[in-house]
């Protein structure tokens, strides 16, 4: 954590954060990473920033990826908005929306009235007085049934080439036939795909809202998990590409777990998109492809960029006949995990996300694809377009589909 902190001196006000930032260009209210991040926290030695505008910062983490001096800015806005929180406070809507996975367990019993009053205008506009969550914000509908209880019934086949599968909640409770879409892919492949039980949260949407202690313990959790399999030397892939970066390299860099089992799960994990284009390289991915006469935007979200990996899902999509992709080149989508739920900040999440939201309307297609489950659920929202996983398209051109 101190690293990140010593890589402010690196700043040079260059202010091409300022540039690429996409909060700061559609509201005052924020001021940009520069001044927020390395310029401010000079001033943080002692005392913590008095300045509420750290707070419209959405931590998508752009500022970090395009800084040609590496100021771990994003990082740096993180960590001083947890001691922001820490002396004011987290708001209880706050707490509520970073812990998904209790939050979904809670509902899948009841999954169809769950469902059926995140769609109630009168039950959101009172959610939203009451709360604070905004009653248009983009909400998943809950699976009512759980991705892990099926892949426990589901045993792979046994193969020489294994893989671990990190499903993350999204999987678990929202989009389970995702998890099955991959598995079977991973399957299709060659290999034996190994789930393991009881995984939790990653701790990702505890760390945006500023709750570190909390999000330490739940990725402790998960890497206690997980480590055995990567001490054993399986590779493990990830389809939420927020939650993969988070064992990746986040919990390390901003939260400060910097164990012998997180470093060794990191060092093990791929987003999904990343793992199936290694294979292709190394001409281990099978190429028994279908046509898809389909033409899609694509959108590459926030998370995924900090992987550093470029565009994998691209060169999948180039590999399937007939499919046209119309690549994005806006920066974010605006929701940023659980940012764009908020009251307060749900109209810059649209607006950081109308550039998006125009082209694929302008587009005149039947659906879109990105990797992040939240990005997709926020372009469903604005443009009532489904939104896919990249797996997906793959699971349908192997002629996977059960329909």
């Amino acid at each position: 954590m101190t690293e990140i902190r010593a890589s402010l001196d690196h700043c040079v006000k260059c202010t091409i954060c300022e540039t690429y930032c996409p909060v700061s260009n559609v509201t005052p209210l924020f001021p940009g990473p520069k001044y927020v991040g390395p310029q401010a926290e000079r001033f943080r030695v002692h005392d913590i920033s008095p300045d509420q505008s750290l707070d419209y910062c959405s931590g998508c983490g752009i500022c970090t990826h395009v800084c040609p001096h590496g100021v771990k800015i994003a990082e740096i806005n993180s960590q001083a908005r947890a001691e922001l929180k820490a002396r004011d406070g987290v708001p209880l809507r706050d707490k509520l929306i970073a812990r998904p996975s209790v939050m979904a367990r809670l509902a899948t019993p009841v999954a169809p009235l769950a469902n059926w009053a995140l769609k109630n205008r009168p039950v959101r506009a009172a959610v939203e007085k009451t709360i604070g969550i905004h009653r248009k914000a983009p909400m998943p509908r809950f699976a009512g049934r759980r991705f892990s209880r099926w892949a426990k019934k589901h045993p792979s086949p046994t193969r020489e080439k294994k893989v671990v599968y990190f499903h993350g909640c999204s999987v678990d409770y929202f989009e389970p036939m995702l998890g099955e879409m991959t598995i079977a892919v991973l399957e299709h492949n060659g290999f034996e795909v190994m789930v393991p039980p009881k995984q939790g949260c990653c701790g990702l949407p505890l760390q945006s809202n500023g709750l570190f202690d909390d999000a330490r313990s739940y990725i402790r959790r998960l890497v206690s998990v997980l480590a055995p399999f990567a001490r054993d030397g399986y590779d493990i892939v990830a389809t939420s590409t927020s939650c993969g970066l988070m064992l990746k390299r986040e919990a390390r860099e901003i939260l400060g777990v910097d164990d012998e089992d997180l470093r060794l799960v990191g060092s093990r994990m791929y987003d999904i998109c990343e793992y199936l284009v290694g294979l292709h390289d190394r001409g281990e991915l099978r190429t028994d492809l279908s046509p898809i006469p389909l033409r899609i935007p694509y959108h590459a979200p926030c998370q995924q960029k900090g992987h550093g990996i470029g565009s994998p899902a691209l060169d999948l999509f180039a590999l399937v006949p007939e499919l046209e992709v119309l690549e994005s080149n806006v920066e974010c989508c605006g929701v940023a995990g659980t940012y764009g739920l908020k009251k307060e900040k749900y109209r810059i999440a649209m607006d950081v996300g109308a550039p998006l939201f125009d082209g694929i309307r302008e587009a005149s297609v039947e659906m879109t694809a990105c990797d992040s489950e939240t990005c997709r659920w926020q372009i469903t929202k604005a443009t009532d377009l489904p939104s896919v996983h990249p797996v997906e398209l793959l699971y349908r051109s192997y002629g996977l589909s059960r329909s």
